[in-house]
């Protein structure tokens, strides 16, 4: 059967076309995806809201000084969202063995399980992972347990450059983040080009860890029922238990005397302390970092936001349940010569021990289960982006 040499060259025509639109989106596909992060990242369109949570009044109302966020680093949605990928990005050390994650777990409140941390060859760490919730509430604005960072955007580049921990070279780092596809766009969302710098790097991960805040607890919910300027320990709060009250009663009032070092509304403290853990420090923390042995066994005082999910407890991880810390607090605190005068017998400077009954050590571990955060841990902004 013969056809019109026109209907033919018709045909003709058609096959051709068809074939150079199906080769032209082949083409379009591998050079110029729609989007760059969908082969490797579950990360939204429109970013997740970082900088302008939904906080609570009594958060709202902190005072500007105990917020150590600087005027150069504001967080910003896809500044933190950068952060996010390279808080969980295995690449940022030597060996693709280790995250800042792996450290930091969000369900165990951004801190580590183990008492001290594995390093990308499965090297030990020399003191616990602290928990990262409410960093950005810390007053002096110093990281690390012995504080020898002295910004948060300078501590977020000593573990990647710690021999035991991530073993990278700075400028190791940037060649090998400028080779992998995501972060170009990620960069250039977040700082307006794609430029990729230690200084970006150390930017990004402080927002996005300035952006772990817990603000969703049992004590949220109470304190929400109360101006932000009555203090917390004053009330009954009515989605309470009596025990919980109770606990809650003591940690703040001068019986407890938790408040001084924990009392902020982030449940931060003020300084590094000497919690009297020993009678000589093994460790010197700030002494050794600042080679002043006035300041020996002092250490930074993280938030106790979340604290029930974030055990081992102290520096080195020596307490495995929140009942063994209470009972340090009530039979357990030394006479270090640099003891904090917050627990220091205010007659004679002996240590300070509580004392408590068995029912209020009960209700001191009921009040602090009331700070767990109950989203915290599952919220998908602060998860591993990672497909």
């Amino acid at each position: 059967m013969r056809f019109p040499k026109t209907f033919t060259a018709f045909l003709a025509l058609a096959f051709f076309i068809c074939i150079s639109v199906f080769w032209s989106c082949k083409k379009s596909d591998v050079d110029t995806p729609a989007d760059p992060f969908s082969q490797y990242l579950n990360l939204p369109a429109t970013p997740f809201n970082y900088a302008n949570q939904a906080l609570p009044a009594n958060l709202r109302a902190v005072p500007p000084n105990l917020d150590n966020t600087p005027a150069n680093n504001l967080v910003t949605d896809w500044g933190a969202t950068l952060g996010r990928v390279l808080f969980y990005d295995k690449n940022i050390s030597i060996n693709n063995a280790v995250s800042c994650a792996s450290c930091h777990a969000q369900q165990s409140g951004f801190s580590d399980p183990l008492a001290f941390s594995k390093g990308f060859q499965n090297g030990l760490t020399d003191r616990n992972s602290m928990s990262l919730v409410n960093a950005k509430y810390y007053p002096r604005g110093r990281f690390f347990w012995d504080e020898r960072a002295a910004t948060l955007e300078i501590q977020t580049l000593m573990p990647v450059q710690h021999p035991i921990e991530m073993g990278m070279h700075l400028d190791t780092m940037v060649k090998k983040l400028q080779a992998l596809p995501y972060y170009p766009q990620l960069f250039t969302n977040a700082f307006g080009s794609n430029t990729v710098s230690s200084d970006r790097i150390s930017k990004a991960l402080s927002q996005f860890i300035r952006s772990i805040i817990s603000y969703q607890s049992k004590y949220d919910v109470g304190r929400a029922a109360f101006p932000a300027n009555q203090p917390a320990g004053q009330v009954n709060f009515t989605n309470f238990t009596q025990q919980e009250n109770r606990g809650k009663a003591i940690f703040f009032g001068p019986v407890g005397g938790c408040a001084p070092c924990h009392g902020t509304e982030a449940f931060t403290a003020p300084g590094a302390k000497n919690n009297g853990l020993d009678l000589v420090s093994i460790d010197r923390g700030v002494g050794f970092a600042n080679n002043n042995a006035a300041q020996d066994g002092l250490f930074k005082v993280p938030s106790l936001k979340d604290i029930a999910n974030t055990s081992p407890f102290m520096h080195d991880g020596r307490f495995t349940s929140l009942e063994q810390v209470v009972e340090h607090y009530s039979t357990g605190v030394k006479a270090h010569p640099n003891l904090s005068q917050e627990i220091r017998n205010p007659n004679n400077g002996l240590p300070r021990n509580g004392n408590f009954s068995v029912q209020d050590k009960a209700a001191l571990v009921a009040f602090l289960q009331t700070l767990t955060d109950t989203q915290l841990g599952t919220d998908v902004k602060f998860a591993s982006p990672f497909k």
